[in-house]
């Protein structure tokens, strides 16, 4: 979807490293058995951060299966469970309707070609989780709206896009986990939305485009001041906080040191990329191609 939830791979154990690899072929694997090949084609960090979050405590169990990324030699996967085939379902119609949205935006052939392709994949995926994509669909209509009339406020869209990522908690069983997990989607939703915003700036101002940083800061051509880099942040570096703060408050297991590393390193590092222009380079994308070809 967007990409910029990377776990900070240098800091975390082979372990964990291991074990998130795992997770993030199972859903490869849970994605191409609910809705087909074409569906592997959307997966992404975020999507395997997602399922990780849904998790209980517990890998589960996991086996080794020969697959295109991996044509030769084996490679271990989890075996998908209920958090793996809500995190593909939820992933497909966030993947769908991101796509749909684009389209609407700038209408590029490259985009309604991919949303074509999975739109069986999303007509199936909304039938499972007909809450979960009217709360999709909903936010992103709100968020439409704000960019058309170009809303000059940060909080707003950053608040509408958490809201809709908020929402891929409400299947969690459990009150008190499904709280907690809606509280670190939100803050991790509007960290993600703040992100992307400040990663597109030149893109959008030689574009003409909408983008809320540049219009909350004042910004020209794209161009960051001293003083809008550090207030903007100031205000990423909240968002991690607050994810930091619900982090804490449930145990989840094997998960915790990924999880940890992620949110008080992983975050800090890619935001800081993406305002000093380095993300885009190599050094912040090596990581997935890694994770893709092992």
């Amino acid at each position: 979807m967007f990409g910029y939830v990377i776990p900070p791979t240098e800091t975390l154990a082979q372990e964990e490293r291991d074990r998130f690899r795992r997770t993030y072929c199972g859903l490869c694997h849970a994605l191409s058995e609910r809705y087909g090949e074409r569906a592997r084609l959307i997966l992404n960090f975020d999507f395997a951060f997602l399922a990780i979050l849904l998790s209980d405590g517990e890998e589960g169990e996991a086996r080794s299966a020969r697959c295109y990324a991996s044509p030769l030699h084996g490679r271990a996967y989890r075996v998908s469970d209920a958090a793996l085939t809500l995190a593909a379902d939820e992933s497909v119609i966030l993947a769908y309707r991101k796509l749909d949205d684009d389209v609407h935006d700038d209408g590029a052939l490259t985009r309604r070609a991919a949303a074509l392709a999975l739109r069986s994949a999303y007509r199936e995926a909304a039938r499972r989780r007909p809450q979960f994509d009217e709360a999709v669909e909903r936010q992103l209509c709100a968020l439409r709206e704000l960019e058309e009339r170009r809303e000059p406020s940060l909080d707003l869209p950053a608040d509408t896009f958490a809201t809709l990522l908020a929402a891929a908690a409400e299947e969690t069983d459990g009150s008190v986990k499904r709280r907690v997990l809606s509280q670190i989607l939100y803050h991790l939703g509007r960290w993600i939305y703040l992100v992307d915003a400040a990663d597109d700036l030149k893109r959008d101002a030689a574009q003409g485009a909408y983008n809320p940083v540049a219009l909350r800061y004042g910004l020209e051509g794209g161009v960051w001041t001293a003083e809008s880099r550090e207030a903007f942040a100031a205000t990423l570096d909240h968002s991690v906080h607050m994810i930091a703060t619900a982090f804490e408050l449930w145990d989840f297991g094997v998960w915790t040191p990924l999880l940890r590393e992620t949110f008080y390193g992983g975050l800090f590092a890619v935001g800081h990329a993406v305002l000093d222009g380095t993300f885009r380079s190599r050094r912040f994308h090596k990581t997935e191609k890694q994770e893709e070809g092992r």
